[in-house]
């Protein structure tokens, strides 16, 4: 198997054909497709799309791709984390994102494997600064990016709908530099 990282209660490795199961039971959540942005995508999108998409991406982006996150203790599968470059961001500045199914949310997983991915690509990768996008309504989620220490840097309105009729603050972007992860690490 290819890359993994583990935290204290879990595990995170590359994701392959074998969790096509999963990632369709992960995107058909339907707590998960509330906040998705994407269209639900077919489990034939997933086998035929997605996973070779992953599967270049570690190719072609070495420490960077999207891994799937297992319970260390039970081996469920909880959802996925992803460190890839940013659209439209230069090279040294990968997005964080992440996708856990309902069941998994209030546990801290969230936040456990942000700082995780966190650490790696400061520690292993040439990153200045890493970000992270998600809905300005979202509270969980914003409140997940900050503990893992991003701070807010701007609000905009992307070119996706709005999720709901509670979607009206558009989206936020959070960020860490590398100097503020340094200053992090040096306080705890």
């Amino acid at each position: 198997m290819g890359v993994h990282l583990e935290t204290e209660r879990l595990l995170l490795r590359e994701l392959t054909a074998e969790d096509v199961d999963h990632l369709v039971a992960l995107d058909t959540d339907p707590d998960v497709a509330r906040w998705s942005m994407d269209p639900i995508p077919s489990r034939e999108d997933v086998e035929h799309r997605h996973v070779p998409y992953f599967q270049r991406l570690y190719e072609e982006s070495p420490g960077y791709g999207f891994w799937a996150v297992e319970d260390k203790a039970t081996g469920a599968f909880l959802g996925w984390f992803h460190l890839r470059p940013g659209a439209g961001h230069p090279d040294d500045e990968p997005e964080l994102g992440y996708r856990l199914h309902g069941s998994a949310w209030g546990m801290g997983y969230a936040t456990e494997g942000s700082r995780a991915l966190i650490d790696k690509a400061f520690e292993e990768l040439p990153v200045r600064r890493i970000l992270a996008e998600t809905a300005g309504f979202h509270v969980a989620s914003r409140r997940v990016l900050e503990k893992s220490g991003l701070r807010l840097m701007r609000e905009y309105k992307s070119s996706y709908p709005p999720l709901g009729p509670d979607d009206v603050l558009g989206d936020v972007e959070y960020a860490i530099t590398r100097a503020e992860w340094a200053q992090q690490r040096q306080l705890s």
